[in-house]
């Protein structure tokens, strides 16, 4: 079935008609116009009754619906500047990594015997050689940096390349080193390997989700986190011996920031959430905070992640 164009005044009457409180009318064509309607009716879902009763709760108003919706994009920008540093961070440990090892041009640090020799996964390795070539065939003439290389010596330093790699490249750049180059990268941030593999991921497709504006309070990790020593510093609740927060929610990729970030760059980033979170509380009347925090996946106390120094058990 097809979706009908809405005007302005029609989109108004379906909220109003759903019990979407609406004063100032002019007000909220405004908004709808500049925001997008569709974008905007993805933060209704805490102010409804139910699930089954699809009505908003009596006397939620417009400005609460987008006092979430400002709150998340608010959100989206505290994360993606910090998900910015963690990824200039990786990119410019691993070129490090390889250039001092393998060399500086294409031809040296491009050899398939730089990887892995896992049998499983040459496939992957030559895929993704292919793949960094295409980058710089592609991306080489846009950016000053490359084009300068590429006209005076002839080649690009891999230092210079990152530049220009998607961070979901650069993930999977780390997952098929050598087990020696992984280990010197993942001691830089006193990880283990195998937990950078599981985190580059889900940093990488956050990273995305904030860049394209997508709604990203309530979103989920396409991987599950391993239980840390932060769930349990947090006493954290469990049911069926399963953590309920720091699992799959956004508080798992606080907890992989946590350990990606300096010090006080993570407090940082904690007060500006905190900031937001309290400015949002101020704007609600038919839900609470605690309300929106369960939705997040933030425990009432996941402030005090900030404050803990231990790294993740090993």
């Amino acid at each position: 079935m097809n979706k009908d164009f809405k005007t302005l005044e029609e989109q108004i009457i379906i909220l109003e008609y759903k019990g979407l409180k609406i004063e100032d009318k002019e007000f909220v064509k405004k908004v709808l116009l500049r925001e997008n309607y569709f974008f905007l009716n993805g933060y209704r879902h805490l102010f409804l009754k139910s699930n089954n009763d699809r009505h908003f709760i009596e006397g939620t108003t417009f400005e609460e619906i987008y006092s979430l919706f400002l709150f998340d994009r608010q959100f989206r920008n505290i994360l993606f500047k910090n998900l910015l540093i963690i990824e200039n961070n990786m990119k410019s440990i691993i070129s490090y990594q390889l250039s001092h090892k393998y060399g500086y041009k294409e031809s040296d640090y491009l050899k398939t015997k730089n990887f892995t020799s896992q049998s499983n996964k040459q496939r992957q390795i030559n895929d993704l050689i292919k793949k960094m070539k295409r980058q710089v065939r592609i991306n080489a003439p846009q950016h000053a940096a490359t084009m300068h290389y590429v006209n005076n010596y002839g080649y690009i330093p891999l230092w210079v390349l990152v530049k220009v790699l998607s961070f979901g490249i650069v993930s999977e750049l780390f997952s098929i080193l050598k087990r020696d180059d992984q280990i010197d990268i993942a001691n830089m941030y006193e990880l283990k390997v195998d937990a950078l593999i599981n985190y580059l991921p889900i940093l990488a497709n956050y990273r995305n989700l904030c860049a394209h504006e997508d709604i990203v309070f309530e979103n989920k990790t396409q991987r599950e986190l391993e239980d840390t020593l932060y769930h349990k510093m947090l006493n954290i609740n469990k049911v069926d011996d399963e953590y309920v927060y720091g699992k799959r929610d956004l508080f798992a990729l606080v907890i992989i920031i946590k350990q990606m970030l300096k010090p006080n760059e993570f407090k940082n980033m904690v007060e500006e959430i905190d900031r937001a979170l309290m400015n949002l509380e101020y704007n609600l009347n038919t839900i609470t905070i605690v309300k929106v925090l369960d939705r997040m996946g933030f425990p009432e106390n996941w402030k005090e992640l900030a404050n803990i120094t231990k790294r993740v058990e090993e």
